[in-house]
């Protein structure tokens, strides 16, 4: 696969890092990687987005955002706000294959969830996974109310014929309580997918060369990696 679509179950629960940290893998075995970010809501131009973050943490090649709005909301909603032109589901999925035909994997973040509005017209960031024909990667939390959300992307997933990849916990705890270790089990049964991951909290505070060589301890083989979910769950009881 050389397109990877990144989503999460919500905001703010690790798609950034877990980008990187599949960058950083795919960047070790000698694989050229592309970023895009289409839509960056809620920082201010000089910011450093989403892409650069991932670029910087792992050591990627190209970091690319297509547009940024400067409210954290929606794009969609930030981008009418502001009175700019919104990016369309269209354009994102040409400038993904476009970075395509030069990298060997590029990875595609979106903003939020699954179907966070792009534009007025309700594109959404499965319209671009379809459009692209690519596999889609969920990001989920590790605790209390998990299973739900992540069931709910991956229904919304199949219901529109795409292919959800598997699972990877954005922010694994230092201490994870009961309802936690037992998401490690009840996870892929809820999204009906393999769970392919977990990177520890905190994990984006890293030097970029340290995340560079823990990066594949994170990840399962199916993602470059040598993370093994069985035992991973042994290890946190």
């Amino acid at each position: 696969m050389n397109v990877i679509v990144v989503t999460g179950t919500g905001t703010e629960i690790g798609k950034t890092i877990v980008t990187a940290a599949l960058a950083a893998v795919a960047s070790a075995q000698g694989r050229s990687v592309a970023v895009l970010k289409p839509a960056q809501t809620g920082l201010a131009p000089d910011e450093p987005g989403d892409a650069h973050t991932a670029a910087h943490l792992s050591g990627a090649a190209t970091a690319s955002e297509l547009a940024r709005f400067p409210e954290p909301l929606a794009p969609a909603t930030s981008a009418r706000r502001a009175g700019l032109t919104p990016v369309t589901p269209a354009e994102a999925a040409a400038a993904a294959a476009k970075l395509a035909e030069e990298h060997d994997l590029v990875l595609v973040e979106g903003a939020g969830g699954l179907l966070v509005r792009f534009d007025e017209d309700g594109g959404t960031l499965a319209d671009v996974a379809r459009a692209l024909d690519a596999p889609v990667l969920v990001v989920a939390p590790a605790g209390l109310g998990t299973l739900n959300a992540t069931a709910l992307t991956t229904e919304a997933l199949r219901a529109r014929g795409l292919d959800p990849l598997g699972v990877v916990v954005g922010s694994w705890p230092d201490e994870p309580d009961l309802a936690e270790r037992c998401n490690l089990t009840d996870l892929p049964e809820a999204a009906g997918a393999p769970l392919l991951g977990a990177v520890p909290h905190g994990a984006g505070a890293l030097t970029p060369e340290e995340f560079r060589t823990r990066a594949a301890g994170w990840l399962a083989p199916r993602l470059g990696g040598a993370w093994d979910a069985e035992a991973f769950a042994r290890s946190v009881g």
